[in-house]
């Protein structure tokens, strides 16, 4: 079984920080969005992996040559912003007869993916779904036993509220619908319409329910919030500070996650605080925010706030400045 992970998109929801960083490289608890998907592939022991991006997008590259694992990683290439499934079918050279997990480069999703794998035994596709309040701004599945019967996008009236999260295994099946799928009328190849063209051609396709928590990263406070519940999760009220770092008269709160080499002097911070490498902060009081690599405050007290990439921008959302 192989991997796929799809970080094509423009992330025109997280400008400006995405004309200066693709989302799927945006730290969440001091690991990128990527990462986390690399990860959970190679947890299960799926090691072959191609990560599909468009040809802007040379810091993911740069960032995978950094990647320790490098050699069982291929890029591709989506050059023009048509779909995921449009993006899919980039990679059907790469997977060729095998089965594969598909990923979402801009979704974090805190579980295991064992259990829809597992799932995936004996049908053609397989898709982890979650129960939600909201389903008309999801594609909704419709079920019956063990099988996915219908898929609709956004649904006025949907059938149920089990919504697709992002997170697929298919048999190389479904390339076949690069034969007979076309643009939707927003001007996309979408993976429901694939999926619903394997269900018509009586294609099984099973589903696992989950209750793990998931979010896609597509704004500021969707991101601030993907940061709190990672925290939350993987430290509880743990402080982690990483090697080469000096704290001076400071006060931290956990959850809190402090990177390499950074210097902090007189500053309270926490709860919910991750802080990348190098960064300095001197007389401040940070909550709840994310500080990126090589950032230097002073005299801050920031509130749901997200600084980044050496305070080329900033989105706030409460608290004050001071400079």
């Amino acid at each position: 079984m192989k991997g796929i992970i799809l970080c094509a998109g423009r992330g025109t929801r997280l400008k400006p920080i995405t004309d200066s960083i693709p989302k799927t490289l945006l730290p969440i608890a001091n690991k990128t969005i990527l990462d986390r998907c690399i990860d959970q592939l190679f947890d299960v022991g799926i090691h072959e992996i191609a990560v599909v991006i468009n040809p802007s997008q040379h810091q993911i590259v740069e960032h995978l040559q950094q990647h320790p694992s490098q050699k069982n990683i291929s890029i591709l290439y989506q050059e023009k912003a048509l779909g995921i499934l449009h993006a899919m079918f980039q990679a059907q050279s790469f997977i060729g007869k095998d089965d594969f997990v598909m990923l979402l480069g801009d979704n974090v999703f805190s579980g295991s993916l064992l259990p829809l794998i597992q799932s995936f035994h004996g049908n053609q596709g397989a898709i982890y779904l979650s129960k939600v309040k909201n389903p008309q701004e999801y594609g909704i599945a419709e079920v019956k036993e063990n099988q996915i019967i219908s898929l609709e996008e956004k649904p006025k009236s949907p059938k149920s509220n089990l919504a697709v999260i992002g997170v697929y295994v298919f048999h190389s099946t479904i390339f076949e619908t690069q034969k007979v799928i076309g643009l939707s009328p927003r001007g996309e190849y979408e993976i429901t319409d694939a999926i619903q063209w394997l269900i018509n051609q009586g294609y099984p396709v099973a589903f696992t329910i989950t209750d793990e928590w998931f979010m896609d990263v597509g704004t500021p406070e969707r991101w601030l919030l993907s940061n709190l519940k990672l925290l939350e999760m993987e430290l509880g009220t743990k402080i982690n500070v990483s090697d080469g770092t000096w704290i001076e008269n400071c006060t931290l709160i956990g959850p809190v996650i402090i990177g390499e080499k950074c210097r902090l002097t007189n500053t309270i911070i926490g709860p919910y605080v991750s802080i990348q490498d190098g960064s300095e902060l001197y007389n401040c009081v940070i909550e709840n925010s994310i500080v990126g690599n090589n950032v230097n405050l002073r005299e801050e007290t920031i509130h749901h706030s997200i600084f980044v990439y050496n305070n080329r921008f900033e989105v706030r959302h409460g608290g004050r400045h001071n400079d």
